[in-house]
């Protein structure tokens, strides 16, 4: 986020420029004393002192003795100042990921700190968009205190889909969805269970999950993000803003056709359904799940070992067009299935270095910290990052008028 103002033409406009710039910069830092931040607006102590005390009243920022906590490399030697920071329970935000066979929902703070989340098994393509969306916010909103849903400012939701700006689905093979209005439903079902008509913003999932774990590390160059389900949906992030392509669809790996396999995908490859599917048929028992074929992984059992030795290859020469053509610095796995990837990651950069002559540079892989709720972690970041933003209807009141109580 930016540290400056961006000043506009009017009063009204400057005064919410310096809102919303207070409030992201405090976010950034985390704690802040009223000098530097004074200094990271450039602004006198006067005009900053203003902010603050608006914004004070409001509930959203609040003071903080640091004299126990780390001090911040600029802090003046004798008695720590008086630091500001954010009031976490000021604003919460919500965020549904509707999966193939699972919903999950997370809810984060205006720390974007996560309070709240749960995941279910969910067969949304035997379903109703309808009646996805709804069991996701019957999921997540059983979960917040009344407190949390009075001050939710927010509700983002992905979905393995192709989806216009304006919330329309156009193409969800995977689920079996296509020309609907997906924020206009959310908008409907939240609406029924939150008295407060709120913000909706909905994205497709891998774009979610690479804005979830941007939140969470920040990024700079070029970051690859694959979230591994049923299907494999991919995201790419450049020097921190996400990189859409011509048709919303840059980084969709898992449609890519993969020579030699009669015309299969790379999801239909790598994605969890294929894993299961050959467990089940190598140990021949029908209920077998993902979370017993991974224990089994790692407990070195032969036929488990043998199917992630295939998944590792095929993953690997996933990554290594991905490399050829993005050059990233860094690639994020995500989802249920990327618990595997710890196992076999020495298998994969194997075969990542035997299957280029040139030694080419190659990208740090990790698994994200919370894999398998990145995605609707990040459903809920778009709506705190649009809250700390001049499109916040919050602080665009008129001039002079007063910042509505987070508590109110």
């Amino acid at each position: 986020m930016n540290d400056t103002v961006s000043i506009g033409s009017s009063p009204r406009r400057i005064r919410q420029n310096n809102i919303v710039a207070a409030l992201q910069t405090i976010y950034a830092h985390r704690s802040l004393s009223r000098a530097d931040l004074a200094r990271k607006l450039g602004m006198n102590r006067s005009s900053s002192g203003e902010i603050v005390a608006e914004l004070t009243e409001g509930g959203f920022v609040q003071e903080s003795d640091e004299s126990g906590k780390q001090r911040l490399e600029h802090s003046r030697a004798g008695r720590p100042g008086i630091m500001l920071e954010l009031v976490p329970d000021a604003a919460f935000f919500v965020g549904i990921e509707i999966g193939v066979e699972h919903i999950s929902a997370a809810v984060v703070d205006l720390s974007a700190e996560v309070r709240a989340c749960r995941k279910i098994a969910f067969d949304t393509p035997s379903s109703t968009v309808e009646e996805a969306v709804a069991q996701g916010v019957e999921l997540i909103v059983g979960e917040m205190t009344k407190g949390m849903i009075g001050r939710c400012k927010g509700l983002g939701i992905s979905a393995p889909a192709h989806i216009r700006p304006n919330g329309i689905v156009t193409l969800a093979p995977i689920i079996g969805w296509r020309d609907v209005s997906l924020k206009e439903i959310g908008q409907s079902a939240f609406q029924a269970a939150v008295p407060a008509a709120v913000p909706i913003a909905v994205e497709n999932d891998a774009n979610a999950f690479a804005i979830g774990d941007s939140y969470r590390h920040g990024v700079s160059g070029v970051t690859l993000f694959l979230l591994m389900e049923t299907g494999v949906g991919g995201g790419i992030m450049i020097d921190g803003k996400l990189f859409r392509g011509g048709h919303g669809l840059a980084g969709e790996i898992g449609h890519t056709l993969v020579p030699g396999s009669g015309g299969q995908k790379f999801e239909q490859l790598i994605g969890r359904e294929v894993l299961i599917r050959q467990y089940r048929e190598a140990i021949g028992r029908k209920h077998v799940d993902l979370q017993e074929f991974l224990g089994d992984v790692h407990d070195r059992v032969p036929a488990a070992v043998n199917i992630a030795e295939t998944w590792s290859r095929h993953l690997a020469y996933a990554l290594l067009q991905a490399c050829r053509l993005l050059d990233p610095d860094r690639i994020v796995l995500g989802g249920s299935v990327a618990s595997l990837y710890p196992m076999v990651a020495a298998r994969v950069a194997v075969h990542m270095s035997e299957g280029q002559n040139i030694p080419f540079p190659m990208p740090e892989i990790v698994v994200d910290d919370d894999a398998e709720f990145g995605s609707a972690f990040g459903a809920a970041c778009m709506l705190h990052q649009r809250f700390l933003s001049l499109e916040s209807e919050e602080f665009g009141g008129e001039d002079g008028a007063p910042i509505q109580s987070a508590t109110s």
